[in-house]
């Protein structure tokens, strides 16, 4: 059976780098839907989805025979958020794309608990690497968008003046969450930050994947309390 995968992005050229990025990030038969709006995206995905089913007290999952879901953040008919909304609760991995790693772009897509996020300016190379972790279960971090995270974070936090903020949003970060995507930003690889913190590979894994957590549960402010909170 082959791997199905939904790109959904309206610029061709775009569109054509992003599927060679899918065919090298797979061993396996790939079968690339491409789409070039959110109308046909939606159509799509409306030709296969099935019913939801009830999972107790969680959200129930739909099916759209999708593996994998690359949405990019504006397209020509509105934003990408819509559809990243609609399949919250899909099976598949959903991955926003997009050529920008502003605030605007960024928090919007991880508060929907996207499974990764990619910027389409990077190398090939690059990108690849970080879509085979993502479908992997494992966490990736670009450096640009660590220093867009790290960065709002300290801007908001040093208003409340010297990092003491009383906390006004679910979501915060630790001293040591900024230390790691500060390490991040600069481009250290797992490694060299594991060394560096004094870190095994899988608690970095874990760490990042908290910080994501934690923006995911963000609806407003996003107003950080620093402390260490023991994520080693």
């Amino acid at each position: 059976m082959s791997t199905r995968v939904l790109i959904v992005e309206d610029n061709p050229v775009a569109r054509g780098f992003l599927a060679r990025v899918v065919r090298e990030s797979f061993t396996d038969v790939i079968e690339i839907v491409e789409a070039a709006s959110l109308a046909s995206a939606r159509l799509a995905l409306a030709a296969r989805m099935t019913a939801p089913e009830p999972t107790g007290a969680s959200p129930a999952t739909t099916q759209s025979g999708f593996r994998l879901i690359l949405c990019a953040l504006e397209l020509v008919d509105g934003p990408g958020l819509e559809l990243l909304e609609q399949v919250q609760h899909d099976s598949a991995t959903r991955i926003a794309t997009t050529l920008y790693s502003d605030d605007d772009h960024l928090f919007p897509a991880l508060q929907l608990g996207v499974d990764g996020y990619l910027l389409k300016e990077d190398r090939f190379e690059v990108l690849v690497e970080e879509l085979q972790r993502i479908v992997r279960g494992q966490p990736t971090m670009s450096p640009a968008i660590a220093r867009r995270i790290a960065n709002f974070f300290r801007q908001h936090a040093s208003l409340a003046g010297d990092f003491d903020v009383v906390r006004r949003a679910p979501a915060t970060l630790s001293a040591r969450d900024l230390e790691l995507l500060g390490h991040l930003a600069k481009g250290f690889t797992f490694k060299e930050i594991a060394r560096t913190m004094g870190m095994r590979l899988h608690a970095i894994n874990e760490q990042i994947l908290t910080i994501y957590r934690k923006l995911a549960t963000s609806s407003e402010g996003l107003i950080v309390t620093v402390g260490d909170d023991g994520d080693t």
